[in-house]
């Protein structure tokens, strides 16, 4: 049995770590590399076998094919048997480059076209991707709208990704948020300080993206097999000289991992669902057996002292 926690204060139970598709758009600008979208449909439904009750996608992953991807894949499967999240903001220009639009026109435009991709009447949660800072609608214009959604049904629920807690409480001010997701892992602490206790406060529910630093803290990251087109070979994170000393924090945290029969990977999701502020970690696999590794990051805690031996970790660097 998956280990559950409420989304919120009024949101849905999830489990602890739910699939992530942003892999299963495929070969695009901002993508993974070549990816079968069988081998995905496979993760997916492995997935929800395990447990993991939720899906979360995006219009513009793979502009579009992502939420295609899920949508085959949730016709085999219960439509109360998993959750589907994805968002909105996003669009690709005539090159397929993203661009931000939270205008209210193409935020109703996005739903539809989301919707009929997935192949359902409903999305459980819907998602601003990010802030608008092209088009000069504020985001409290684009909040009232995702309300609207929710008020016709078309969404059971409404939440922001990558924003501020000045942010958060702007929309709040609108409508209740029901949950944030934000990037958070060993690396990336910056919403520790604000956005963190915030959410808590409001009983907002965060779902953290990125916990392993796409794929960084896995414990079995190598460069050499990362595809010509795969997004991370252009990210800092994975340049020198910052990939070596990430690297070097993944062997220290390696024992401690080890003392739990667990891989770093799965450690460094359980580090993430340790705050009591966080509700659930997107984890994103391309293939069953990757999901059989993901699914091992639930149902066990880091003990006090281990969290302060992981912080003298990271604090050797």
């Amino acid at each position: 049995m998956a280990e559950m926690r409420r989304l919120g204060r009024s949101g849905p139970l999830i489990s602890t770590v739910g699939f992530g598709a942003w892999a299963a758009g495929g070969p695009w600008k901002v993508g993974w590399g070549p990816q079968s979208d069988d081998d995905s449909v496979a993760a997916i439904l492995r997935s929800a076998e395990l447990g993991c009750n939720w899906i979360d996608t995006a219009a513009i992953y793979g502009l579009g094919h992502s939420e295609e991807v899920v949508g085959r894949a949730l016709r085999h499967l219960r439509r109360d048997e998993v959750l589907v999240f994805t968002k909105c903001g996003r669009v690709p220009d005539e090159t397929g480059t993203p661009h931000s639009d939270l205008r209210p026109q193409s935020i109703r435009r996005e739903i539809e076209a989301s919707l009929r991709r997935l192949g359902v009447e409903h999305v459980d949660l819907y998602q601003i991707h990010w802030p608008d800072n092209e088009t000069g609608t504020p985001l409290e214009e684009s909040w009232a709208v995702l309300a609207e959604l929710q008020d016709a049904g078309k969404t059971r629920w409404i939440g922001v990704s990558n924003v501020t807690a000045d942010q958060v409480r702007a929309c709040e001010a609108v409508r209740h948020v029901d949950s944030v997701q934000p990037p958070y892992n060993l690396l990336r602490r910056e919403i520790e300080a604000d956005v963190l206790p915030l959410c808590q406060a409001q009983g907002t529910g965060v779902i953290v993206y990125s916990p392993m630093q796409n794929g960084l803290l896995s414990g079995s990251f190598d460069l050499s097999r990362l595809a010509e087109d795969d997004f991370r070979r252009r990210s800092p994170w994975f340049q020198e000289p910052a990939l070596s000393r990430h690297l070097a924090l993944v062997e220290r945290l390696r024992p401690l991992a080890a003392r739990h029969g667990r891989s770093v990977g799965q450690l460094a999701v359980a580090w993430t669902l340790r705050h009591p502020a966080v509700t659930g970690a997107i984890v994103g696999a391309r293939r069953p057996a990757q999901v059989e590794e993901n699914v091992r990051a639930m149902g066990w805690s880091l003990a006090p002292e281990e969290i302060a031996e992981i912080q003298a970790a990271l604090e050797a660097d």
